[in-house]
């Protein structure tokens, strides 16, 4: 059962989500799929709030989505978004929140377990870039007609922005860590 704390916790981080689509989309050439700053929400929700609220936070994020509000970058929202080349990287957003807070916070049950600089570096680049690839990629290559391979290669114009977003949301959450620890108390 979820605590108050938990849901107001899930539902700032699924503002937060929504938040870093306000900068917009930027096209890349010849990707169906934009760059967006929104991925640094679902890494910075699977360290804060580990797997589970993670994940939730994305999950709420994609119901008001689905719900018709223009929350993705470039004000894009409703049904036929999880029809569209982005609806895999908008299933691998919810692994990927999984993912990070799996490997950053563990699955211990005698206590929180607190971030550290390397299980957070690792969360953030595996949770948060091939997992998210994995489920979009072949999503993405269905829906536009194109083959697996040139699309993973179009795809490798996502890396440096991904990479940018890593490193901002490890200094975060161990900025977080140090000067407000009790975010991270479950």
């Amino acid at each position: 059962m979820a605590t108050a704390r938990a849901l107001a916790q899930i539902a700032v981080f699924a503002g937060l989500i929504a938040a870093l689509g306000l900068p917009g989309a930027i096209p890349v050439m010849g990707m169906a799929v934009p760059v967006t700053a929104q991925t640094l929400g679902v890494m910075l929700a699977g360290t804060v709030l580990g797997p589970w609220r993670g994940a939730a936070a994305v999950l709420a994020f994609e119901a008001l989505v689905a719900l018709g509000l223009p929350l993705l970058a470039g004000g894009r929202g409703g049904l036929g978004v999880f029809f569209g080349p982005s609806a895999g990287y908008l299933a691998g957003m919810v692994a990927g929140a999984a993912v990070i807070g799996l490997i950053v916070h563990g699955v211990r049950r005698t206590g929180p377990v607190r971030p550290t600089w390397l299980r957070t570096a690792l969360g953030c680049l595996i949770g948060g870039i091939p997992v998210i690839y994995t489920f979009g990629i072949p999503v993405q290559a269905w829906v536009t007609g194109l083959g697996l391979g040139e699309t993973a290669l179009l795809a490798t114009a996502f890396l440096p922005g991904d990479l940018l977003k890593v490193i901002l949301a490890v200094l975060v959450t161990m900025t977080l860590r140090r000067t407000y620890p009790q975010v991270f108390a479950r």
